[in-house]
């Protein structure tokens, strides 16, 4: 933990001071356009991969860059359904991005459910990728590309989001972050580039 305290130590003398208007700014309230849905892999950073500063993205982050569909909701939220519903009922964003990435050990147990024994949460969890498994061979980097789209899909069982996408006031991407490349493909409607 002592290297935390360092970080905190250098941010408070050297990081934040020098942005201090920015900061002082953000201090009043948010604006962001972008909600950006990442997994919680700890190689994956939104803010650092799209090089944005603080203010910039509205971030959600779980086991597998996942959305549950509204439809298995019942009105019993979680985490990634309420922030959507703030994102983009409040913070009115105009862009949601789901960012897969390499190596994804969700979607790896998502192609081998036996490595989930003794979990509970996090084997429920993984079902909600359930579909992107069922349509995909045993490649990991085609599950990965599948669970996006299929996030892609359960956002729109959200009344919210599927009626600002249908009106032009919000748009939806896909992304697959590469770890070791850095590269980000995007899907363009028809694959990943």
């Amino acid at each position: 933990m002592d290297h935390l305290f360092d970080g905190i130590a250098r941010y408070q003398t050297a990081v934040h001071p020098s942005n201090a208007p920015l900061f002082e700014e953000l201090s009043g309230g948010q604006k962001p356009d972008v909600f950006f849905i990442a997994c919680s892999d700890s190689r994956v950073d939104p803010s650092l991969i799209t090089q944005q500063l603080p203010g910039q993205l509205f971030i959600a982050r779980n086991a597998g860059n996942i959305v549950p569909s509204a439809t298995t909701q019942d009105l019993n939220p979680d985490g990634v359904s309420a922030a959507l519903e703030y994102a983009v009922e409040v913070l009115d964003v105009g862009n949601i991005v789901v960012c897969g990435h390499s190596d994804c050990g969700a979607m790896k147990a998502a192609l081998a459910p036996e490595s989930l024994t003794g979990t509970t949460y996090l084997r429920a969890w993984i079902d909600h990728a359930r579909d992107a498994v069922e349509s995909a061979s045993d490649d990991v980097d085609i599950v990965i590309r599948r669970n996006v789209l299929l996030q892609l899909e359960n956002l729109q069982t959200y009344r919210f989001v599927a009626e600002r996408v249908r009106e032009g006031r919000l748009k939806l991407h896909g992304w697959v972050y590469d770890i070791a490349s850095g590269h980000v493909a995007i899907h363009n409607g028809e694959t990943f580039e």
